[in-house]
């Protein structure tokens, strides 16, 4: 089996790098298994060795952590193929023991198999000076000392013992070290970004930029409006909760919260204003002239990644909000001239997974078509009027609509109103597909431990859950108690039964970022910058576009056939190339 890194997984060169004090560090040759294949050799410019050595032979490269060692070879000039990461493997064999949260260093995984006391991870380093923390003495001397190459040759021949005897475990370990190489390759290659875009966004919607701590023209507009609607009396905060509640109970009406949902059902002139402010502001505050200031530099948008951030295996960032660009601001996204953004997501994912996890040979065939839902809506047809009512009632709801409700109530626990029917529906027409992820929820409320395709696990229950649980289930625990129990168990349940499915989308995406990284690499120029749970963005000269967009295509298709061998789930992408991403869809 070819591995997400491009090589055999059966055989190749690995090197152990342990850095050091003056830019120096040392080096050791492993076997597949992790032994040593000869003596350790010390070097004085860790980087050029590096550098070399990938050039000769491209080696899986054995280190602590990628986020440390590789912005610095970036900095410098130097791609690596492959890696193993100590520390984010070590997280994955931690979760499937069950002992998630655990310290994951690699002197953490060195005293555990020493039977010594586990000291506590050291905190992130930050992006600024992860930068510089390979072979940086002032990053030695800030408190993290240099790596000890005995402890990563042990750990990492631990590691591949434990792997080995874990069905597709090998491919998450890769996959997982793979999306640490994209990972830090995202954040220094930065995502296109015009900074004067921006700026005539923000200033189209809100006003030109203030001065002094002011709120911007268009919400001190809307704030004097809110007031007024409420009759004006007293002035009226937009941005304190507590003084919109007062106001909404001294008009008659009174809320327990101001939520956007809440907000909606209330008939009164000052609701479509608070909404509006709402919005607004929550543009200003989380993506605004600040952010603009803090996170973007010459023409590019640079977040920290943190792989696996999510317990699903989803990533997070360290600030920035990557994953999190809101639709509006899409348009300062601006591919640089005579180069296009090829954005690429995939279609249904989470429902595909389901049918490839499954077998469901009913299920799985109609995933092999362009739209999932319409293709199962056969099952879910009938009703009054169907497709002419409200969304919240079941007889009014399209066959596709219907189709699309079941399925998401079965993966993430929806089980009340409307779902009921329809969940019957799913459960006598697609019995395995509904089997797999009740028997991840019983699973989930027994306290047991879930995973996803490749082996990846769910946190156990807290010692807080386990508990109420046990003292919920005693005939005298109490009615409060005993509901306590059963709220706790359901949302077990619910975190379970879509676990299976969300974590290995997971593994999914990180097998296609793997595959499309190698064959980005053969095209030269293009490079990742985007990266979202289900969606892509390569950053392509524009005479590439259609080469990139084959690439992605034969990339998804790898990761389906690692993944599920030769089911006949298709995993379709959604691909377009623009000059900005707002012109994606």
């Amino acid at each position: 089996m070819r591995s997400v890194g491009g090589r055999d997984d059966n055989g190749g060169v690995r090197i152990a790098v342990a850095a050091g004090a003056g830019g120096g560090g040392e080096l050791r040759v492993l076997g597949e298994d992790g032994t040593p294949g000869g003596a350790a050799w010390a070097v004085s410019d860790l980087v050029a060795e590096i550098a070399g050595r990938e050039r000769a032979d491209s080696p899986r490269w054995v280190w602590a952590s990628t986020a440390r060692s590789y912005p610095a070879l970036l900095d410098a000039g130097v791609r690596v193929g492959r890696c193993h990461d100590l520390e984010l493997v070590e997280n994955l064999l931690l979760g499937h023991a069950g002992r998630y949260g655990e310290p994951r260093s690699v002197p953490a995984a060195s005293a555990r198999l020493r039977g010594e006391p586990v000291p506590v991870d050291p905190p992130p380093v930050q992006a600024a000076s992860a930068q510089a923390s390979l072979f940086d003495d002032d990053a030695r001397d800030a408190g993290r000392p240099g790596d000890d190459l005995e402890q990563v040759v042990a750990v990492h021949a631990a590691q591949q013992r434990a792997i080995a005897g874990l069905d597709g475990f090998a491919l998450l370990a890769a996959a997982e070290s793979a999306g640490s190489l994209v990972a830090a390759e995202m954040s220094h290659d930065g995502l296109p970004w015009s900074a004067d875009e921006h700026d005539a966004l923000l200033t189209e919607l809100l006003g030109p930029r203030p001065s002094g701590g002011l709120r911007p023209r268009r919400l001190q507009a809307l704030a004097d409006r809110i007031s007024a609607a409420f009759g004006g009396r007293a002035h009226v905060n937009p941005d304190s909760p507590a003084q919109i509640v007062k106001a909404f109970a001294a008009a008659g009406l009174p809320v327990a919260s101001t939520r956007a949902h809440v907000l909606k059902r209330l008939d009164h002139p000052a609701v479509p204003l608070l909404l509006e402010y709402k919005e607004l502001s929550r543009l200003h505050t989380a993506h605004g002239w600040a952010w603009l200031d803090t996170w973007v530099s010459g023409g590019r948008f640079r977040p920290e990644y943190v792989v696996g951030g999510v317990v699903s295996g989803r990533w997070a960032t360290n600030g920035g909000g990557a994953l999190q660009i809101p639709r509006v601001l899409r348009r300062a996204v601006v591919a640089d001239p005579g180069w296009r953004l090829v954005v690429a997501d995939a279609a249904q994912l989470e429902p595909r997974v389901l049918a490839a996890l499954a077998g469901d040979r009913a299920f799985a065939d109609a995933a092999a078509h362009g739209d999932l839902y319409a293709a199962l809506s056969h099952a879910f047809r009938g009703g009054a009027e169907e497709g002419r009512g409200s969304r919240r009632d079941p007889e009014t709801l399209s066959a596709r609509d219907k189709a699309k409700l079941a399925l998401l109530s079965a993966m993430y626990g929806g089980g009340t109103g409307e779902a009921v029917q329809l969940l019957g529906v799913l459960k006598s027409r697609f019995p395995a597909a509904f089997e797999y992820v009740e028997a991840a929820a019983r699973a989930g409320e027994d306290g047991r431990l879930v995973r996803s395709r490749l082996g990846r696990t769910c946190p156990p229950p807290s010692a807080g859950w386990r508990e109420l649980t046990s003292a919920g289930g005693d005939e005298d625990g109490g009615d409060a108690r005993q509901a306590g129990a059963a709220q706790a168990l359901r949302g077990r349940g619910r975190f379970t039964r879509n676990f299976v499915v969300q974590a290995t989308a997971a593994d999914w995406a990180l097998a296609l970022l793997g595959s499309l990284r190698r064959r980005l690499t053969a095209l030269g120029p293009p490079r990742l910058v985007f990266f979202q749970h289900d969606e892509v963005i390569v950053h392509t000269p524009a005479e590439l576009a259609d080469d990139v967009t084959e690439a992605i295509h034969a990339a998804a298709g790898e990761a389906r056939r690692l993944l599920f061998g030769d089911t006949s789930v298709v995993f379709p992408m959604e691909i377009a190339a623009v000059s900005r991403y707002s012109d994606a869809k």
